[in-house]
């Protein structure tokens, strides 16, 4: 679960960053925090191309935007991320109901730091529980998949193709966010969803990155740059989507 501190005080983000950072190693590895920043524009720009799990925001961002504008982008572009706003006034918190943001949880900066440490890793715990349950639901077209003693979740959308690893009886994920291993099987990934096509013994391609298709190398090309073998027997599962450039 990939996490982001938004918050423009230095030492009230270096405290979030330390809680989540010490309750994650020993309660949680599954998390990591992805990004810790001062001002919205950052988070912005770094979710243009990679979506967090969980936001931690301060509602008062100093800046041409405040935590519940940035929120409310986040939102529109992912519905189904935990957001968690940290504020000094309580009275700030009806606000969220106005922006339409429905967020997980609402935590007031307390001068009792054992306080707050205990809301912040509460939240989180939740967070997390959130998350590992989002995985199992069908309708969230995302699959969950354990690397080691982390769990991931990893939106269709963002992959590219599977294909068999090297170890037996692992399989390699390609996405947009990097190349993952995990024990599984391409026959049972077949189910996830439509968009994915067997092309061969050892590839399972999401068939809306598929760039082009050479029947004569029996090679698929990518959007990302990777090729991909085709067999003649699944070649047919290539063909008949017509959108594919073949060559």
């Amino acid at each position: 679960m990939r996490v982001i501190i938004c918050e423009d005080d230095y030492s009230q983000r270096q405290f979030i960053q330390n809680e989540i950072k010490t309750y994650a190693s020993f309660h949680l590895p599954s998390i990591e925090i992805a990004l810790i920043a001062s001002n919205a524009e950052d988070v912005i720009n770094y979710t243009s191309h990679t979506q967090g799990d969980c936001y931690f925001l301060d509602i008062e961002l100093e800046g041409d935007m405040n935590g519940l504008e940035l929120a409310r982008l986040i939102r529109e572009k992912n519905p189904l991320a935990n957001i968690i706003f940290i504020t000094a006034f309580a009275n700030k918190l009806k606000l969220t109901f106005k922006y339409k943001i429905a967020a997980m949880d609402y935590i007031v900066k307390s001068i009792d730091k054992a306080i707050l440490s205990k809301n912040i890793t509460e939240a989180l715990d939740t967070a997390y529980k959130r998350y590992l349950s989002l995985g199992k639901t069908q309708t969230a077209n995302i699959i969950q998949i354990k690397i080691g003693d982390s769990i991931k979740n990893i939106k269709f959308e963002d992959i590219y193709y599977f294909e068999t690893a090297s170890v037996a009886h692992k399989i390699k994920l390609h996405t947009k966010n990097g190349i993952y291993e995990f024990y599984g099987k391409l026959k049972e990934l077949e189910k996830l969803d439509s968009r994915f096509c067997r092309c061969h013994n050892s590839y399972l391609i999401n068939i809306e990155y598929v760039k082009e298709f050479t029947p004569k190398s029996g090679s698929l090309l990518m959007n990302n740059g990777h090729e991909c073998l085709v067999s003649y027997r699944y070649s047919k599962n290539i063909k008949r989507n017509t959108h594919i450039r073949v060559l």
